[in-house]
Protein backbone atom coordinates (compact mmCIF):
# COMPACT_ATOMS: atom_id res chain seq x y z
CA UNK A 1 0.00 0.00 0.00
CA UNK A 2 1.54 3.30 -1.05
CA UNK A 3 0.92 6.54 0.83
CA UNK A 4 -0.99 9.29 -0.98
CA UNK A 5 1.26 11.74 -2.77
CA UNK A 6 -0.91 14.83 -2.44
CA UNK A 7 -2.38 16.03 0.82
CA UNK A 8 -6.13 15.64 0.90
CA UNK A 9 -8.25 18.63 1.80
CA UNK A 10 -11.23 17.93 3.97
CA UNK A 11 -14.41 19.28 2.33
CA UNK A 12 -15.18 21.61 5.25
CA UNK A 13 -11.76 23.30 5.28
CA UNK A 14 -12.34 25.82 2.46
CA UNK A 15 -15.67 26.81 4.03
CA UNK A 16 -14.12 27.19 7.48
CA UNK A 17 -11.33 29.37 6.08
CA UNK A 18 -13.85 31.53 4.19
CA UNK A 19 -15.95 32.06 7.33
CA UNK A 20 -12.82 32.88 9.33
CA UNK A 21 -11.90 35.50 6.74
CA UNK A 22 -15.35 37.06 7.22
CA UNK A 23 -15.11 37.46 10.98
CA UNK A 24 -16.59 40.97 11.05
CA UNK A 25 -19.72 39.85 9.20
CA UNK A 26 -19.97 36.63 11.23
CA UNK A 27 -19.71 38.59 14.47
CA UNK A 28 -22.44 41.03 13.41
CA UNK A 29 -24.75 38.14 12.48
CA UNK A 30 -24.04 36.34 15.75
CA UNK A 31 -24.74 39.48 17.77
CA UNK A 32 -28.03 39.96 15.95
CA UNK A 33 -29.13 36.39 16.69
CA UNK A 34 -27.96 36.66 20.30
CA UNK A 35 -30.01 39.82 20.93
CA UNK A 36 -33.22 37.77 21.05
CA UNK A 37 -32.06 34.16 20.89
CA UNK A 38 -35.13 32.89 22.73
CA UNK A 39 -37.39 34.16 19.94
CA UNK A 40 -35.40 33.56 16.77
CA UNK A 41 -37.62 33.76 13.73
CA UNK A 42 -37.21 33.47 9.99
CA UNK A 43 -35.56 36.50 8.40
CA UNK A 44 -34.91 38.03 11.84
CA UNK A 45 -31.33 38.97 10.91
CA UNK A 46 -31.65 38.72 7.16
CA UNK A 47 -29.49 41.75 6.32
CA UNK A 48 -26.62 40.53 8.51
CA UNK A 49 -26.95 37.00 7.14
CA UNK A 50 -26.88 38.22 3.54
CA UNK A 51 -23.71 40.24 4.22
CA UNK A 52 -22.09 37.15 5.75
CA UNK A 53 -23.24 34.97 2.85
CA UNK A 54 -21.88 37.41 0.24
CA UNK A 55 -18.54 37.59 2.03
CA UNK A 56 -18.20 33.81 2.36
CA UNK A 57 -19.22 33.07 -1.24
CA UNK A 58 -16.84 35.77 -2.44
CA UNK A 59 -13.96 34.18 -0.53
CA UNK A 60 -14.84 30.73 -1.87
CA UNK A 61 -14.88 32.00 -5.47
CA UNK A 62 -11.39 33.47 -5.10
CA UNK A 63 -9.90 30.02 -4.46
Amino acid sequence: MTPPTAARTRPIEPFAKAVAACSVEASAYGKCIFRDYNNVSKDMCLQDFMRLRECVTGKLKKR
